[in-house]
């Protein structure tokens, strides 16, 4: 009877042993079946990705031109770029915050008053020993340039003049109070109000780009610069991004952390402010079309930095992705230009750094 139940006993375990063993092996097939499905399914969503292939529409150079013009109109009512001055120069202008840059000669405070009462303050950095070369330095949301005082001061020990803004409301520019129909009197610190202030004759993407181009007039109409360069950082990049796109003084540009395509923002972050998603704005040029627009043009080159583990937005590594090769393609059919993306994988901020420092002043050298 004993030997019955051990027998038993025996029985059981090895049928349990069995089973185990059958489900282990069944669970391992489950779970590459899983993973081959994943594989596929990958496979698949490539398959669907966006294209964007179609989202270049410039049939031929004059086109460029022409959306160059509407871009223009849509911002200033005008087919050409306004020929302004600013309101007030204050020249060998004292800010303690900036006394320790070195190479640095004298700083001018140029102000600037726009519609509604929105004031917009910049400096101007000129260096003892002047390599003869002007970089427009764009300041993003985070706040005013100051922000920016590493990259002024590589740049004037370098031996370029500096002008630096800061982007609408922030900074040491101003935050009105507009009195509004219907609304009453509405105070503006964001830039997602701006809205409030479109109409049929007046765009509000004014703010953003009239006081680099009065700038430039009167650094252009005072000062006998070789060359205009243009850098920015977050909104500031996307600055630069537009701004280079309209004007063909600016000869190298270079936008860090500053947008994509529309079909590649996959995050609340990546989708910005008003300026970055304006639908009448990008009707009329889309990003693809921008960055063509930036890049195009005689010794025109722009060079768009993406941090690849930013914290705040436009992070990840799109080297190998189709947009950059779409842009540069379209150029060298259509050409002269120039576009490059480039990937810093250096740090984990929201910022300018060394390695992006770096490539910039190789590339202005």
């Amino acid at each position: 009877m004993l030997i019955f139940g051990v027998s038993l006993t025996s029985v059981l375990i090895f049928g349990i042993f069995v089973g185990l063993t059958s489900s282990v092996q069944e669970l391992k097939s489950i779970s590459s079946q899983l993973i081959n499905d994943k594989s596929n399914i990958q496979s698949s969503d490539i398959e669907f990705t966006p294209s964007l292939s179609n989202q270049i529409s410039f049939i031929n150079q004059s086109e460029i031109s022409e959306r160059k013009i509407d871009l223009i109109n849509f911002i200033w009512n005008s087919k050409v770029l306004p020929s302004n001055y600013p309101d007030l120069v204050e020249k060998n202008f004292q800010d303690s915050r900036f006394d320790n840059i070195k190479n640095l000669k004298q700083i001018d405070k140029i102000s600037i008053f726009m519609e509604n009462d929105f004031h917009s303050y910049s400096y101007l950095f000129l260096p003892e020993q002047s390599n003869g070369k002007l970089i427009i330095y764009h300041q993003g949301h985070s706040g005013g340039f100051i922000n920016g005082k590493n990259v002024i001061d590589k740049f004037v020990n370098s031996g370029f003049s500096v002008a630096a803004f800061s982007m609408p409301l922030i900074g040491l520019n101003n935050q009105p109070t507009v009195q509004l129909e219907n609304l009453g009197h509405v105070k503006f610190f964001k830039h997602n109000q701006l809205v409030l202030l479109e109409s049929d004759d007046f765009s509000s993407m004014t703010y953003f780009f009239s006081p680099v181009n009065i700038t430039l007039n009167y650094i252009e109409n005072n000062f006998s610069f070789d060359e205009y360069h243009m850098v920015g950082i977050s909104g500031g990049g996307w600055t630069t991004t537009v701004y280079s796109a309209i004007d063909d003084r600016i000869t190298k540009s270079f936008s860090v952390a500053d947008s994509l395509p529309f079909s590649l923002r996959n995050t609340e972050a990546d989708v910005g402010d008003y300026e970055q998603f304006n639908p009448k704005f990008y009707l009329i040029a889309n990003y693809l079309e921008l960055y063509v627009m930036s890049s195009f043009g005689e010794n025109q080159k722009h060079i768009q930095i993406i941090n690849e583990y930013d914290p705040c937005c436009f992070s990840g590594n799109y080297e190998e992705d189709s947009y950059p090769d779409l842009v540069n393609q379209f150029l060298l059919n259509n050409g002269p230009g120039n576009f490059e993306l480039i990937t810093d994988d250096t740090h984990f901020e929201h910022k300018i750094s060394n390695f992006a420092l770096e490539h910039i002043l190789q590339n202005l050298s």
